[in-house]
């Protein structure tokens, strides 16, 4: 198995003394698995598609001489994006025909409230909807520089492009995401709304649940035609309000909310019997609730109900 050699520097008491460590090329791949994943989930949506990319990622690494490669890290970063890339275009016309809404699949962040990035930028369900309706360049440009913080010339070298092609595709994915994502909301009133709404829920008080949502909210449930779930989206806070208030009045006997980190943010496990049924992830204005995000579909919730499990 092919060898990469690294000179690791012995601590301030030994300043000038090298030690020669002899990784495997497994055992570098590993060390910026992390990585590759966080870049590829934020590309493709999904941890499934994501674990793909990284898997065919695996095997050009260990098709080439790792002695050649001057930096690991980013060779590895450079063949995920544009593997995924390329992957993008056939997830979106799988995309086409799916049933109903779509929904990014969340992924634990329990322990890597980042997933591997620098800043937790194009991490949230809601952004991560949002970078659907970008081209994959600027998606790719978009994810390397606000999330894993690339100069202009590298987002330039990994999508093949001048330098002043990337910077306009930054530029724009940027202008695109700010024009539709709502504004920052403090973590503890995003706290306070999401402790409310489930008292109200649980109360089944339609009026302090409706004065908890925005004027124009919005549920996207997504079940991708194997279980139950709404095939369109519902609009505005009395619909809204009375759609969660019939849900729960359907379920409540059997049905608990857990708070959970997911996605970089706070959402709510919904479990049954004690199987996970759901995933319920809110994004916030300053108004109020102003998205409501169900994930249902139990092939994107699997991942996540095995994380939990092996803690």
């Amino acid at each position: 198995m092919p060898l990469t050699h690294c000179l690791l520097r012995l601590g301030p008491t030994a300043t000038r003394q090298n030690v020669l460590v002899t990784l495997t090329d497994q055992d570098v791949f590993e060390q910026q698995r992390g990585r590759l994943f966080g870049i590829a989930y934020r590309m493709l949506g999904t941890a499934t598609d994501a674990e793909d990319v990284i898997q065919d990622a695996w095997i050009r690494w260990s098709a080439v001489d790792q002695r050649e490669i001057d930096n690991p890290a980013a060779f590895l970063a450079t063949i995920v994006t544009r593997l995924s890339l390329t992957a993008l275009t056939s997830a979106r016309a799988r995309r086409e025909s799916y049933v109903g809404p779509w929904l990014p699949e969340p992924v634990s962040t329990e322990n890597d409230p980042l997933l591997g990035a620098e800043r937790g930028e194009a991490l949230s369900l809601a952004v991560l909807l949002l970078l659907e309706r970008l081209s994959p360049p600027e998606r790719g440009a978009y994810v390397l520089r606000e999330a894993f913080q690339y100069s202009f010339s590298d987002i330039a070298a990994v999508l093949e492009v001048s330098e002043a092609n990337a910077r306009q595709l930054a530029s724009r994915a940027r202008k695109h995401i700010e024009q539709e994502r709502h504004a920052e909301v403090a973590p503890a009133e995003r706290n306070r709304l999401l402790g409310a709404l489930v008292a109200a829920l649980e109360s089944g008080e339609l009026a302090a649940l409706e004065a908890l949502l925005a004027e124009h909210v919005v549920t996207i449930s997504d079940g991708g035609g194997i279980v139950s779930a709404a095939r369109k989206a519902v609009f505005g806070r009395d619909r809204v309000a009375s759609f969660l208030a019939g849900i729960l009045a359907k379920f409540a006997p059997d049905f608990t909310a857990t708070p959970v980190s997911v996605n970089g943010e706070i959402a709510l496990l919904g479990m049954r019997d004690g199987a996970i049924q759901s995933v319920v992830s809110l994004d916030f204005s300053p108004e109020g609730v102003a998205q409501i995000m169900i994930v249902l579909n139990p092939q994107k919730l699997m991942r996540l109900e095995r994380h939990i499990r092996e803690g």
